[in-house]
């Protein structure tokens, strides 16, 4: 399977993570199979458009994936308590034997890392 973990402001367009999911998607080369958000943001509609099922990642889980993480942002720590969300929840989802595939890109509010990880 391959995760895409989103991160966004608060206020994020749909239109946002749908274009930060496909330019992920078109630099690792691969296209994702899921989404994955901490559980406080909502990202429905671009789920929607996207067509993919999304899995809510628990604080805990975000706060065990952040050793794995290749990017720090200052500005995520202050708003999320998490210094990476995008990638934290695309390997939280991935799992224990997850593996980042493209660290978090930016488009616009949005955030988007893809990871790979084995089916449960």
């Amino acid at each position: 399977m391959i995760v895409a973990g989103i991160g966004c402001r608060r206020v994020c367009p749909p239109d946002d993570i749908v274009a930060a999911v496909r330019a992920a998607e078109r630099k690792a080369g691969c296209r994702a199979t899921m989404l994955a958000a901490p559980a406080f943001k909502r990202i429905d509609a671009a789920a929607a458009t996207l067509g993919l099922p999304i899995t809510e990642v628990s604080d805990i889980a975000m706060a065990a994936a952040q050793s794995r993480c290749v990017t720090f942002s200052a500005l995520a720590k202050a708003a999320t308590s998490f210094a990476s969300v995008a990638e934290a929840a695309a390997l939280a989802v991935a799992g224990e034997a997850g593996r980042l595939l493209q660290p978090r890109v930016t488009c616009g509010a949005a955030t988007c890392a893809l990871a790979e990880g084995a089916l449960a």
